[in-house]
């Protein structure tokens, strides 16, 4: 178990006195005189330090009697860092959580997942977080009871169901526990025309002929973000069908657990502007958490960039466009697919053999607002293809029909709550992986913050030019500097090279 920044009272108490935005989503300050929590930057008054006390989540927050300040939203706060940094139970657990894996499986699934017992799972949560797991999934249940209230004119009963309750009486207890106000009350207080049937809109700023289902909300970020690397990196390797760049947006087709849905990701100053519409809204949150993940929202970029800066050669990378995060996936099993359709071909290459697959084996979707056709295929439809229909050299296809089959069998589960080592030692057991496919799978698909790509041709040629070792095994102890955020090195040597995945579409 890790001891969160909650237990460092005087610590916490500077970050509230400085209102300091840094650690929202780190921890939450309970008022006690109030009986209200916040998040680290709430604009009141701070209270007196002898009236706080810190608590490691909302969940804990909700657990001890304290609810939600209506002026800071703790509830909106970026999510932890720590859960996307780390590899241990507790942090796979808290991914899993995010996912709706204990809505829709129960803490014995969420326990199946992880490979431990309920009551192990549990004891860890209460232990780390203050809170078990029904507990912080009840908490993200109210946080996307509210974000439907707010955005969205749907009936009350249809908003308790969408958001995981299984009841509109736990619905309206859990809301007004949460909040101190009924779910009615919580809605009258908007501007009048900021609802809008089953649109989205940020509150006093309604969408104007929006489509059928759809629902707009701020994903927030800890600054900065340079969304120069992450929105050029998903558009220049978008696949036809499932993805596009449009009007200032990353759209693309998303696989959800009661159907399917669209995004589009628009990077703005403060905050990416997030635009769904999916066939279930019981998908929202697992789409919000998947779409966050893969923007890697949760990131604490000052952390990062303080650590590469002590490297002389990286300082001046990181001082001119700080802030990079590294593009991931709403999909893993979808970008281990595509990682071995990439090997050894150009981006373009790789983006034409991935948009054959999905016209011929992906499901169709219907797209008013753009030009996405198609779910990418999913592994039990790949692992039915004829291998001699692949147009791909003998090796790869080898490659391609292993993968897959063990995606669709189970044998390989690649998700949120995979052990990186584990996970990186069964990709290298299979024929044709090597070093630079499993390593940018840790990276992209799994998450893992360390992941380092030193045969990469791209990253070779950025260190030659920097004065940096360029071979694999020379640079790889030259980083060790770099270390925990070599993936984030990678995204900041990739900068160097006038490759169109570094610069945002025109």
């Amino acid at each position: 178990m890790q001891n969160g920044m909650h237990t460092d009272r005087e610590r916490c108490v500077r970050a509230v006195q400085s209102k300091d935005a840094r650690f929202d989503g780190w921890f939450f300050t309970a008022v006690l005189t109030t009986g209200i929590y916040c998040r680290p930057s709430c604009p009141v008054v701070p209270p007196k330090p002898e009236n706080m006390t810190f608590h490691p989540s909302a969940a804990a927050c909700q657990q001890a009697g304290f609810r939600a300040c209506k002026r800071c939203r703790p509830d909106t706060s970026p999510g932890s860092p720590e859960w996307n940094q780390r590899a241990d139970l507790v942090a796979r657990a808290m991914r899993l959580i995010a996912d709706g894996v204990v809505d829709r499986d129960g803490v014995p699934g969420l326990a199946a997942r992880l490979g431990y017992s309920s009551r192990q799972v549990e004891r860890q949560l209460l232990a780390e977080l203050g809170a078990g797991p029904l507990a912080l999934a009840r908490a993200q249940r109210a946080q996307t009871a509210r974000l439907l209230i707010e955005t969205t004119a749907l009936p009350m009963a249809e908003i308790a169901f969408a958001a995981g309750f299984s009841s509109i009486r736990t619905f309206n207890d859990t809301v007004r526990e949460v909040y101190a106000l009924s779910p009615s009350e919580l809605r009258s207080r908007l501007p009048k025309q900021s609802a809008t049937p089953r649109t989205g809109a940020t509150p006093g700023n309604p969408e104007t002929s929006p489509a059928p289902g759809a629902i707009s909300l701020r994903l927030p970020f800890r600054t900065p973000l340079n969304p120069d690397n992450l929105f050029g990196h998903l558009a220049a390797t978008a696949v036809p069908g499932v993805e596009e760049w449009r009007d200032g947006a990353y759209r693309r087709t998303l696989r959800l657990p009661y159907g399917h849905g669209i995004v589009a990701l628009t990077p703005e100053p403060d905050h990416i502007a997030c635009r769904l519409t999916l066939s279930d809204l019981r998908d929202l949150p697992v789409a919000i958490s998947r779409c966050r993940r893969m923007l890697d929202l949760d990131a604490d970029p000052v952390a990062v960039d303080d650590q590469l800066r002590t490297d002389p050669v990286l300082a001046p990378l990181v001082d001119k466009a700080p802030g990079r995060r590294v593009p991931r996936t709403v999909d893993e099993a979808e970008f281990a697919v595509r990682a071995v359709l990439g090997q050894q071909v150009s981006t373009a290459a790789a983006r034409t053999h991935a948009g054959r697959l999905v016209i011929a084996h992906g499901e169709p979707v219907d797209d008013p607002e753009g030009g996405l056709t198609h779910l990418f295929p999913a592994p039990e439809a790949l692992a039915a293809l004829s291998p001699e229909s692949l147009a791909m050299p003998r090796t790869r296809r080898t490659t391609f029909t292993t993968l897959v089959r063990h995606l669709a069998d189970g044998t390989l589960h690649l998700g949120a709550e995979s052990d990186w080592q584990e996970t990186r030692a069964r990709l290298l057991s299979l024929p044709g992986f090597g070093p630079w496919t499993v390593d940018v799978v840790a990276m992209r698909a799994l998450g893992d913050p360390d992941a380092f790509l030193p045969t990469d041709l791209g990253i070779r040629r950025a260190a030659k030019e920097l004065g940096l070792p360029s071979t694999p095994a020379a640079l790889t102890a030259r980083a060790a500097v770099w270390r925990p955020w070599r993936a984030y090195a990678v995204q900041y040597l990739w900068a160097t090279d006038s490759h169109p995945i570094n610069f945002l579409p025109v």
